[in-house]
C-alpha cells in the first residue's frame, strides 16, 4: 500500500490552513493534536514544511527542494509525516519508518524501552486516543534523525527496489518517469533465414503424400517396360472364328 492510500483512508478536512483545521476540532482532540504538532515542529529538520496535505496536517519536502514531488501524484510535495483526527482515534503518519527498515526497527525498540503504552501501529500509521498513549520523545527522535537529504535517499532507494526508479533531472535530484521498456533484441538475418528454412522443411515433412509415407520417405521407382512388350500390348487381338456346327438331321431320301 502506498502512502497516498493511507492518507486517503483518513477523514479528510476541507480546511485550507493548519490553523483552520485545528480550530474545527473538538476541544479534547484539539488539545491532543496541538501537543503532538508542537513536538514535531520543535525537532523538524530544516527543509521540511508544514501545511495541509491530503485533508490533514502534513509535513513534506517542498517542490522547491524536490521538484518531482510524490510519484503517485507529482502535484503533491513528497510526504514525510501527517497528523489527523479520525472518527474513533487520532493518527500520526511517519513515512521515514516505512521507507527504511533500519529506522523502523530502531523506532520499535525505542518505543518498547520507553515504558509507553503498547505501540498500536501499521506500517507507517501510529494510532492513539490520547497524548498519554504516545512516547513523544521517541517520535521526536525519529523525526529529527532523518534529514531531507536522507529521506529523499530512502524514498528513491525504495522506488528502485519496487522497480520504479526516478531519473536524475536538471531541476532536481530526480524526475518522475515511466520505466523504459527493455530494448528488443536484434535478430541476425542468418538466424532468421535458418528459422524460416526449418519451418519450410517441417511443413514439407507434414504434407508428404500417402504413397511417399508408405515407402519410408522414398519415391516409388517406375517399372521399366520394353518396346516389344509395349507394341504387343497395343496390337489388336485377332478375331476369333468359329466352325459351323454340323446338323444332326438326316436328309430324307
Amino acid at each position: 500500500m502506498s502512502v497516498t492510500a493511507w492518507y486517503n483512508c483518513a477523514m479528510q478536512s476541507n480546511a485550507r490552513t493548519v490553523d483552520e483545521y485545528v480550530a474545527q476540532l473538538p476541544a479534547d482532540r484539539r488539545a491532543a493534536i496541538q501537543t503532538v504538532r508542537k513536538a514535531i515542529l520543535a525537532c523538524l529538520p530544516a527543509g521540511y514544511e508544514e501545511g495541509m496535505q491530503y485533508g490533514m496536517i502534513g509535513y513534506y519536502v517542498p517542490h522547491s527542494i524536490y521538484p518531482p514531488g510524490y510519484h503517485c501524484d507529482p502535484s503533491q510535495p513528497l510526504p514525510f509525516a501527517g497528523l489527523a483526527s479520525q472518527k474513533g482515534h487520532m493518527s500520526l503518519y511517519l513515512s521515514c519508518i516505512y521507507y527504511s527498515l533500519d529506522e523502523r526497527e530502531r523506532f520499535e525498540r525505542a518505543w518498547a524501552a520507553s515504558g509507553a503504552r503498547k505501540l498500536d501501529a501499521g506500517k507507517a500509521c501510529i494510532r492513539f486516543k490520547k497524548v498519554e498513549d504516545l512516547a513523544l520523545d521517541v517520535i521526536a527522535d525519529a523525526v529529527q534523525r532523518v534529514s531531507v537529504a536522507a529521506y529523499v535517499a530512502q524514498y528513491e532507494a525504495a522506488r528502485v527496489e519496487a522497480g520504479t526508479p526516478a531519473k536524475k533531472s536538471a531541476t532536481g535530484p530526480a524526475a518522475r518517469t515511466t520505466p523504459a521498456k527493455p530494448a528488443a533484441k536484434k535478430v541476425s538475418k542468418k538466424k532468421v533465414s535458418k528459422v524460416v528454412k526449418e519451418k519450410v522443411a517441417k511443413k514439407k515433412k507434414s504434407t508428404k503424400s500417402p504413397a511417399t509415407k508408405a515407402t519410408g520417405g522414398k519415391k516409388a521407382e517406375k517399372k521399366q517396360i520394353s518396346p516389344t512388350s509395349r507394341a504387343r500390348s497395343r496390337a489388336p487381338e485377332p478375331a476369333t472364328t468359329t466352325k459351323p456346327r454340323r446338323s444332326t438331321r438326316t436328309r430324307s431320301r
